[in-house]
């Protein structure tokens, strides 16, 4: 690819599915969501990522279907405290699909050593982050393999994985 499609384009892109997979315990503390979460401040999504809700909530408008898995150590960490809350009003609230599964039940799946998103079963996004969780440069790829194993790992971790709405912090 001549120039790399921003995260927004490869959304407005996207026809049929957008999947993404998290396996961090914790992502950039820096956040000023999650430092105000974390100082006790209320936080309303609809007033923080609102172009997020608007993004994803017209990609699936048009019918795309957007899966989140979440593979969490138990017990759960502050982070994931926080991303476990803001779900429902962030997440489901633009009309994701979000479930979790403990790392305990994830042993038999074979993971990529990163998180992704697969955008209709044909792009990787692969996201990194440094030791500290704070985001660094994501990498695009269309290699049939790493998309395989990719988009294996999330089917196999949705199998397993529980429904936001039936998820219990641990």
């Amino acid at each position: 690819m001549a120039t790399v499609p921003t995260f927004e384009e490869l959304f407005r892109d996207c026809r049929e599915s957008a999947v993404h997979l998290e396996m961090r315990d914790s992502y950039m503390k820096s956040d000023p969501a999650y430092v105000d979460w974390a100082a006790g401040v209320a936080i309303n999504p609809a007033e923080r990522w609102a172009d997020w809700l608007a993004l994803v909530s017209e990609a699936t408008s048009r019918g795309v279907k957007v899966r989140r898995a979440r593979i969490v150590s138990e017990p759960v960490s502050k982070y994931i405290q926080f991303e476990h809350e803001v779900t429902d009003g962030l997440n489901i609230a633009a009309g994701e699909e979000v479930c979790w599964l403990p790392r305990r039940s994830a042993t038999g799946i074979a993971l990529p050593g990163n998180d992704f998103w697969l955008f209709d079963s044909s792009l990787l996004l692969v996201n990194h982050f440094d030791g500290e969780g704070e985001w660094l440069e994501p990498f695009l790829s269309t290699d049939r393999r790493e998309i395989e194993l990719c988009a294996s790992a999330f089917e196999a971790v949705w199998e397993l994985g529980i429904p936001h709405a039936e998820y219990q912090l641990v």
